[in-house]
């Protein structure tokens, strides 16, 4: 704690008011000693969580929600693409959530129920209607209400997962664009 007293200290004293903070080889190995100081005083639990955190959320959970959906890829899985059901859960979940959140969304900023917030655009406002597209726990919950046992089910996992898919990933390519500038 001394130590990092001190580094504070001269960090502080390195800078000349009113001036954007510069940094230079000295000033970056002092912020890199206070950042190695409060890692080693977090407690050992905590470093472990925050080192597999990575994994768990981008392997083994993604995993772990696939193999407990009871979804089993083969030929009926294949041939249940193109089935109506499919389709028509696929529609609902991409199309439809993404439209719903949007104009709602909109609506609700138009008769000032809210404001879109600040730095946002409305780009912006519709990848995340598209992210809400991915509905994979909830959905395989109704589909097994209103399906049950039937062999529609294999269908609406089918269309569940796809709408999912593609959710998720033009979601996110709508959200990474960047906008054009106008010379």
């Amino acid at each position: 704690l001394k130590r990092s007293k001190e580094t504070i200290y001269e960090l502080e004293k390195s800078q000349v008011p009113g001036e954007k903070f510069r940094t230079t080889g000295e000033l970056n190995s002092a912020i890199f000693h206070l950042e190695d100081s409060s890692e080693k005083v977090r407690a050992p639990a905590h470093r472990i969580e925050h080192n597999l955190h990575p994994f768990v959320a981008y392997f083994i959970m993604p995993v772990f929600a696939f193999a407990n959906a009871g979804i089993t890829v083969g030929g009926d899985f294949i041939n249940s693409l193109i089935h109506p059901v499919t389709l028509g859960i696929l529609a609902g979940l991409f199309l439809g959530k993404q439209i719903g959140i949007f104009i709602f969304s909109w609506i609700a900023c138009k008769i000032r129920l809210a404001s879109l917030p600040e730095n946002i655009s409305w780009r912006q406002m519709y990848g995340i209607g598209l992210i809400g597209g991915i509905g994979f726990t909830m959905s395989l919950f109704i589909a097994a209400l209103a399906f049950g046992e039937s062999d529609l089910i294999i269908n609406a996992k089918a269309g569940i997962l796809l709408a999912s898919l593609f959710s998720g990933v033009a979601g996110y390519l709508m959200l990474r664009m960047k906008k054009k500038k106008v010379i």
